[in-house]
C-alpha cells in the first residue's frame, strides 16, 4: 500500500495510542481520535505534517461528523479506519447497572457501526479502504462477570462478519482484531457496575478480590507489538477476518472453538430430525 491515511479512535491510551505511534513511525497519516487531545500532544508534535488530534467521543454524532469532515479536508481521504474506542464496566449480569451496560454497547457496538458507515460513502465511491474493528478475545470466548462487554463485542463480531461478505466483492475490506490481556493500564480504568449481590460470590466476588491484587505483569500482551501486528496485517495482501493477538486470547478461543466443535458434532442427528419428512430441495442459505 502507498502512503495511507489511517482513522483511528480511542488514541488517549493503550493500543490505540500504539497503534497510532506505530503507523506514523511508517510513514502514514493518521488521525487521532479522543475525548480529551492532551495525551497525544507529544506525538503530534513529532509529526506535525502527518498527525492530526482530533476531539472524538465516539457516542456524540456531531464529533463523528465533524472526525471524519477533518480528516478528509487534511488528508484528502480516509483510507483506514481502527474502531477501537471502548469501555468495560465488570459485575454479574444481574448486577450491573442498565445505564452501564447501555452505556457499553453504544460506545463498543452502536459508534463503532456509526464509524464505519460514516466512511464507507467515501471508500466506496474511491473503491478502496479497509475498516478494522476492535474485538476482544471476549467477543468470541465470553466469561462471568464480563458478560455485558462480551456481548457488545459478540454483535461486533456478527457485524463485521456481514460487513466483509458485503463490501469484499466491491474491493473494500474489513477484519477483526481480538486482542487478549494486553498491558495498557486497563486494570486501573475498569470499575464495577451495581451493587453486590451475595449470591454470585463464587463468580463476580471472586473477581473482586481478585482485582485487588491485579499487576501490569498479570497482562501478557504488549501493544507495541501488537500494533506492530495490526499494521502488518493492515499492509498484507492476504485475505484476514479474524486476528487473534495474544497468547492468552489464542488459548481462550481455542479452548472455545473445540468446545463448540464438541456439541455441533454430537448435535447433528438432531438438527437434521427437526426437518421435514423428506426435505432434499434447495434451501434459502
Amino acid at each position: 500500500m502507498d502512503t495511507a491515511t489511517w482513522l483511528i479512535t480511542g488514541t488517549s491510551s493503550g493500543l490505540g495510542y500504539a497503534l497510532a505511534e506505530h503507523v506514523l513511525q511508517q510513514g502514514d497519516q493518521v488521525v487521532l481520535g479522543a475525548r480529551t487531545l492532551e495525551p497525544m500532544a507529544a506525538l503530534i508534535a513529532r509529526y506535525p505534517q502527518t498527525g492530526l488530534s482530533v476531539t472524538l467521543d465516539v457516542t456524540d454524532p456531531g464529533q463523528r461528523i465533524d472526525a471524519i469532515r477533518q480528516a478528509e479536508e487534511r488528508f484528502g481521504a480516509i483510507d483506514v479506519l481502527v474502531n477501537n474506542a471502548g469501555i468495560d464496566f465488570i459485575g454479574a449480569i444481574e448486577e450491573q447497572e442498565e445505564e452501564d451496560y447501555r452505556a457499553q454497547f453504544e460506545v463498543n457496538f452502536f459508534a463503532a457501526a456509526a464509524m464505519l458507515r460514516g466512511v464507507l460513502p467515501g471508500m466506496r465511491e474511491r473503491g478502496r479502504g479497509t475498516i478494522v474493528n476492535i474485538s476482544s478475545m471476549d467477543g468470541i470466548a465470553s466469561l462471568p462477570v464480563n458478560g455485558w462487554y462480551a456481548s457488545s463485542k459478540f454483535a461486533l463480531e456478527g457485524l463485521t462478519e456481514a460487513l466483509w461478505q458485503e463490501i469484499e466483492p466491491i474491493g473494500l475490506r474489513a477484519l477483526l482484531v481480538e486482542p487478549g490481556s494486553f498491558r495498557t493500564g486497563i486494570e486501573t480504568r475498569t470499575k464495577f457496575s451495581g451493587p453486590i449481590i451475595d449470591a454470585y460470590a463464587a463468580t463476580s466476588g471472586a473477581f473482586r478480590e481478585m482485582m485487588k491484587t491485579v499487576t501490569p505483569d498479570m497482562f501478557p500482551g504488549d501493544p507495541v507489538r501488537g500494533a506492530a501486528a495490526i499494521y502488518q496485517v493492515v499492509n498484507s495482501n492476504e485475505a484476514r477476518h479474524w486476528v487473534i493477538l495474544g497468547s492468552d486470547a489464542h488459548r481462550r478461543i481455542g479452548v472455545k472453538l473445540d468446545m463448540q466443535r464438541a456439541e455441533y458434532d454430537a448435535g447433528r442427528e438432531l438438527a437434521f430430525s427437526t426437518d421435514y419428512p423428506g426435505q432434499t430441495g434447495p434451501t434459502v442459505l
